[in-house]
């Protein structure tokens, strides 16, 4: 099949993209290499991808542009079959600091993408959302039914994106289905993310700093639990035009999750705390129920066994990958 992954050189775009050209599809990667952080991460994600085509049948094209550039979408959505829709200014801080230019990316450039993808008549496209949309919780865990009153741009911004996913299904009926991911870690991850920031000190003996006072809570999810959904909607229609929770359903508040990967590399590290940034949401907790109806979703990966996988395999990439956290 032909797969278009739109931001297919960032951290869970690579991880997709690696996976269908490794399993035989011909993928295109849609990116603009926005140097959101060291895009030496983007590289390997993109060697990840070449090499996975090139011991199989699959085939990997890269494309330098964005998903604003209306004519260059069209041109390549016009050469797939379904789109994994990934591409996004990421970040509820940058968010609250550049609003315009996320909602440049995820909501006019979703929309220039479900126009190219309506004209086309594809199979399908699958959109990654994001737990940001919730905000503050009436309840949890959070299911599909939970309030959405985000506390971000950033979370404003999704939820607006998977609306009009939903939309165009309802309205034109292409096939699309949006999943709502929770706090997604693993091998190639972005650095600015708490995980790789506790490792990265960790492993440096630097103590961990902890924004806030670290009773905030998430819901961490293994990428390869987001890459096992995604790839089963490539010929599975029993989600389409629907929105689903994509989550571990195990969550840890911060301060417990510094303490075990400081435990883990170096118990004699002290705990440090920061100012809490604005915009941050106070809990993310999933409910998959919806997710294990409609497509037998389950996650694999607990949170202390996905810290250890990720601690290793940080240890096993230190040579390339800790410059480039440290970098950014």
């Amino acid at each position: 099949m032909r797969v278009l992954v739109t931001g297919g050189a960032g951290f869970i775009g690579g991880h997709l993209a690696e996976h269908f050209a490794a399993t035989g599809h011909d993928v295109v990667v849609l990116d603009n290499f926005e140097p959101y952080y060291d895009l030496g991460i983007k590289e390997h994600n993109v060697e990840a991808g070449r090499e996975a085509a090139a011991s199989s049948d699959g085939s990997y094209e890269l494309v330098e542009g964005t998903i604003t550039d209306s004519e260059l979408v069209s041109e390549v959505v016009s050469r797939v079959d379904i789109v994994y829709h990934q591409a996004a200014q990421a970040g509820v801080r940058t968010s609250v600091e550049q609003p315009q230019k996320v909602n440049q990316f995820n909501v006019d450039g979703t929309m220039t993408l479900l126009e190219a993808a309506r004209t086309h008549d594809l199979d399908r496209v699958v959109l990654a959302s994001s737990s940001s949309v919730y905000g503050k919780p009436e309840y949890l865990p959070y299911d599909e039914a939970h309030p959405t009153t985000p506390v971000s741009p950033y979370g404003v911004s999704k939820l607006a994106a998977e609306q009009y996913a939903r939309v165009y299904n309802e309205v034109y009926g292409l096939p699309t289905v949006g999943l709502r991911y929770f706090t997604v870690y693993g091998p190639r991850m972005r650095p600015n993310m708490a995980m790789t920031n506790f490792v990265s000190r960790c492993l440096h003996g630097e103590s961990p700093v902890i924004y806030g006072d670290g009773t905030q809570t998430r819901d961490f999810t293994y990428v390869d639990d987001i890459q096992r959904v995604n790839a089963q909607l490539l010929t599975d229609d029993s989600a389409d035009g629907e929105i689903l929770n994509v989550g571990s359903t195990d969550n840890i508040d911060i301060k417990t999750l510094a303490e075990v990967v400081r435990d883990t590399i170096d118990p004699g590290l002290d705990l440090e705390f920061g100012d809490r940034y604005d915009g941050d949401a106070e809990h993310t907790h999933a409910d998959v129920s919806k997710a294990n109806d409609l497509l037998g979703y389950e996650s694999t990966v607990d949170i202390r066994t996905g810290v250890s996988k990720f601690i290793d395999w940080y240890r096993a990439n230190e040579e390339w990958y800790d410059p480039l956290v440290r970098n950014s």
